[in-house]
């Protein structure tokens, strides 16, 4: 025991996690220190991130051999010669639907394969082509051409223009800092072949003094970062190019990082750094890694919006810079000129360590396009369960059963609703997963039957890392049937987390992640049953003992790939097989909840995300709503962030305003440290109790409002939390924006995230647009920055002119207690009196909406008169749900009746009207929600 304490004493001092050893509590230095920098790498520590950065414009050598081109009707494939190495490429251009490139360059001969995700889990499928033509050659530059896209590729030195309606709007290799580190064998030093020998596989004719500058570099067959020393038995393998957006100064997305939604220039700062990690108590404002990745950009101004996605599963880092454009590729110089007659444009600079470069180009133009052009590659977020847009309670840990129950009781007695309440990892039986700990949770069934009566859910974590315990059946399998991850030395990999020692399923397999799915069902998860759901943490994956706090470079997955080539996918595909064994357990007929801290492209289709182990400040507030809208801006759409703070003890007062930006955030969920005092709202003085139970309900009561907005974006991949350029991409004033966003197209949010605050800095972006507060209906002109009022009791929250959205105003304990409850539609007029808006319903629970047992309500309200039409009128879907109110603002005076037309028949209505508000409220018009109607104003 004595070895082991040791062991987890030097891990704890290194990583500052805590662990549970022999079941001694090892406490954290987390309360202690901030995140420590020197456990992660900086660019300086990263051989291939020197050596791209050290690239300098124009140093590429690349051209292409045009008597290679071979023309496909939706590509075309030319062979390209980088002069330094002598080494040949082949460079493929794919057309492909909806306004969509992909450009890839891979080895011609390669002498071995590089990783490539297969189908299925990054991108959806292959790609629709479309059809372009080549336009032939002028001087040195190849034209190809479909619809109003054109693409120029210049031949020598190789480089790549897009153009739409002949503005330049993207540009590859434009700098001259393209670089790919070809396959090769490692030089043996002896005198017969000599380190600066040219070897099989590195190009032939490669210059001796060339050769042997590179091979000399220290880093390129090892490299070492503290006490650990990465084996790179494959020699350098990176790739790099540079990406240029002209006429654009401001670039977002690449998540996830702690930092403002508009990124910033890197040139006095490391690259935005890409590579699934564990940083606890992590800083703010710089590019450092977090637990997820998402290589997927969107350049923005006033004319268009593009994106790119770098499909690279390899660590990466991409450097910013703002330059001027080449304006002598600008057609229309006019349309971008600014006042010092400069042309702006961003320069971005991607490299990863291994992989092809293979990027996606989505020409937009408009920001929803670019979500819709992403959405066709990667997929989009299904329809949330009901339950799991409502709001989650979390600790580590609840005690026991009895604390469960008594948090449940409590939100109860305070009135309080919740939907989930979740179980770290302390419920288990010495952090063995898929089990309970028999003294705390001796009738785990029995508790989950309680909470569910009530229609609530709970969440267990279920972590990736297995104890390596031969009693431990759920190890013992997966060691028995070889499906763990290896070392270098082909061993079964050993190392530390929460359990001690401990190994990690190979997730990269198909067959491990069906067996891993196979662990959910009721008879594998003793103890378990329909209402519980999965939180999958710490699947970076995080390792305590191992070089920043994750994987080693060096490991070996089952398929032959090295982790260093695999490591930003790993934990998508725990989550993905998470999800697939609770939509297993009910014969895909349920929907189901899986959160996870680690992510990908793709992760959208499988698992909410979290923004991971933030702290209880009011910066940590702040920050978290940039931080979900670049989750939002590329395609995760059902992201938040821990309500309160994980680490830490928040005041009073910094508590309760993150309860009201939680409850308009998409994901909205509180949780808390171990270390942490009790939080539970209704444990708070009674203002701040009263105060976020009203920010909880205001929750429950756009629950319809949310569930409608999600049910758009599963269509079309549209952010659910938007930046307001989304909405008004050409006003300027809005592209910087980032503490005001937009929920759907009709709410404008402006959280309170400063202490002591009492009133809030809004812009309301629109010329011609008004918007009415909320609770007040008091009127803001659009196209102004306001300062109104924000006491601790109120969130600013606005709802657009010319939007119709529907509440349910009821309170209940939980979501699926409000199933059947009837509807309030709140019509908020625009300048010329009107206002539409939808509303989806369904069962809110299973799949049947799939199959088109789902109603879809659009209302308009023009000429005095508000219509509902079911548009999709034959739907086999009923429900019990009818509409109680109607409340329309704006209206500038009261109209002498209010008459229902229904089924033939006209009804007139009791309504009253406030003058100060201009609001009138029409009561119970009765109607089932899925009938057709009109309300006249006479």
């Amino acid at each position: 025991m004595r070895t082991n304490m040791a062991a987890a004493a030097d891990t704890v001092f290194r990583t500052g996690h805590m662990m549970k050893v022999a079941g001694v509590l090892v406490l954290s230095l987390a309360s202690v220190f901030a995140v420590q920098r020197d456990n992660f790498r900086s660019c300086d520590n990263v051989g291939y991130c020197k050596r791209h950065r050290a690239l300098q414009p124009g140093s590429a050598s690349f051209v292409v051999d045009v008597e290679s081109m071979k023309l496909h009707p939706t590509s075309v494939s030319l062979e390209v010669l980088d002069r330094k190495s002598s080494v040949k490429f082949v460079l493929y251009i794919f057309s492909l639907k909806d306004n969509t490139f992909r450009v890839r360059l891979k080895e011609l001969k390669p002498l071995r394969r590089r990783y490539e995700p297969p189908l299925g889990d990054v991108l959806l499928q292959h790609p629709e082509g479309e059809e372009f033509r080549y336009n032939g050659q002028s001087g040195s530059k190849l034209t190809f051409s479909r619809g109003t896209s054109r693409v120029v590729v210049t031949v020598d030195p190789l480089r790549i223009d897009f153009y739409s309606n002949d503005d330049p709007v993207i540009s590859i290799n434009s700098q001259g800092l393209l670089k790919f580190e070809h396959t090769r064998k490692k030089p043996e030093a002896s005198e017969e072949n000599p380190p600066d020998e040219q070897q099989e596989g590195a190009g032939e004719g490669v210059k001796e003094e060339e050769q042997k500058t590179e091979d000399e570099e220290p880093d390129l067959w090892e490299e070492t970062f503290k006490s650990f020393t990465d084996s790179k038995p494959l020699g350098p393998t990176s790739v790099g190019v540079d990406i240029s957006f002209p006429g654009v100064e401001h670039v977002y997305g690449i998540p996830e990082h702690a930092d403002n939604l508009a990124l910033k220039t890197t040139k006095s700062t490391d690259p935005y750094r890409l590579f699934n990690l564990d940083v606890f108590e992590y800083e703010l404002y710089n590019p450092m890694a977090l637990y997820g990745s998402v290589p997927v950009m969107l350049a923005h101004n006033e004319k268009r919006t593009v994106g790119v996605f770098w499909l690279n599963a390899a660590e990466t880092w991409v450097d910013i810079s703002s330059n001027v454009a080449d304006k002598s590729i600008f057609s229309n110089l006019a349309d971008f000129v600014t006042g010092n007659n400069e042309i702006p444009q961003t320069d971005t600079h991607w490299f990863s360590e291994g992989g092809n470069i293979d990027v996606f180009l989505m020409l937009g133009p408009g920001p929803k396009d670019v979500f819709r052009q992403y959405s066709v590659l990667t997929g989009t977020t299904p329809l949330p369960p009901l339950f799991s847009i409502s709001y989650h309670q979390c600790r580590w840990n609840y005690n026991d059963q009895d604390d469960v129950r008594t948090v449940d009781e409590n939100f109860d007695k305070f009135d309080i609703p919740y939907d989930v309440i979740w179980l770290d990892i302390e419920h288990t039986d010495g952090k063995r997963y898929f089990t309970w700990d028999a003294t705390k949770f001796p009738s785990s069934v029995e508790m989950l039957r309680n909470i569910s009566s009530k229609g609530r859910k709970m969440v267990t974590i279920v972590d990736p890392h297995l104890k390596r315990d031969e009693n431990y059946q759920v190890y013992k399998e997966a060691r028995e049937q070889g499906l763990l991850v290896k070392n270098k030395d082909d061993g079964d990999f050993d190392g530390w987390c929460w359990p001690g020692s401990s190994s990690w399923p190979d997730f990269l397999e198909e067959h491990v992640r069906t067996w891993w799915a196979n662990k959910f069902a009721l008879s594998e998860y003793v103890g378990s049953d329909l209402s519980l759901y999965v939180w999958n943490d710490m699947n970076e994956p995080s390792v305590f003992n191992a070089p920043e706090v994750t994987m080693p470079r060096d490991l070996k997955h089952l398929g032959g790939w090295e982790n260093r080539e695999v490591h930003n996918v790993y934990g998508m595909l725990v989550h993905a097989a998470t999800m697939e064994g609770l939509l297993k357990r009910t014969n895909y007929q349920e929907r189901a909840f899986v959160l996870t801290r680690a992510f990908f492209a793709g992760t959208q289709r499988t698992s909410a995300v979290w923004t991971g182990d933030n702290m209880g400040e009011w910066s940590h507030l702040k920050i978290s709503n940039p931080m979900i809208m670049s989750l939002n801006l590329v395609g995760i759409t059902f992201s938040g962030a821990d309500v309160g703070g994980f680490f830490r003890n928040p005041d009073n007062e910094l508590l309760t305003r993150w309860y009201q930006a939680g409850a308009f955030q998409p994901f909205f969920r509180a949780h808390a440290h171990l270390d942490t005092k009790r939080r539970e709202p209704y444990l708070l003085p009674e203002e701040n109790v009263n105060i976020i139970r009203a920010a909880i309900r205001s929750r429950y009561s756009f629950l319809p409002y949310w569930y409608t907005v999600f049910a758009s974006s599963e269509k079309d991949g549209a952010a659910v939390m938007r930046p307001l350029w989304v909405e008004f991409p050409k006003e300027r004033a809005t592209f910087g924006i980032d503490d005001n966003y937009m929920v759907g197209s009709a709410l404008l949010v402006r959280p309170v995230t400063e202490q002591g605050a009492t009133s809030a800095i809004v812009y309301f972006p629109g010329a011609d647009e008004i918007w009415y507060d909320v609770e007040t209906y008091q009127t803001y002109k659009g196209q102004q920055q306001v300062n109104v009022d924000a006491p601790l009791s109120k969130i600013p929250v606005f709802q657009r002119g010319g939007s119709i959205i529907p509440r349910k105003m009821r309170p209940r304990r939980s979501s699926t207690l409000m199933f059947d409850d009837p509807f309030t539609l709140i019509v908020a007029l625009d300048s010329k009196q009107e206002a539409s808006g939808q509303l989806y319903v369904d069962d809110y629970h299973s799949f049947s909406y799939r199959d088109g047992a789902f109603g879809l309500v659009s209302y308009t309200f023009s000429h005095h008169k508000l219509h509902s039409h079911v548009e999709n009128a034959e739907t086999r879907y009923t429900t019990k749900e009818w509409l109680e109110r109607v409340v329309i603002v704006g209206l500038p005076h009261e109209p002498r009746k209010v008459t229902l037309h229904h089924s033939g028949q006209t009804d007139e209505l009791t309504y009253s009207f406030d003058s100060a508000m201009k609001a009138l409220t029409i009561r119970k018009p009765g109607t089932n929600i899925l009938q057709k109607w009109t309300i006249s104003l006479h």
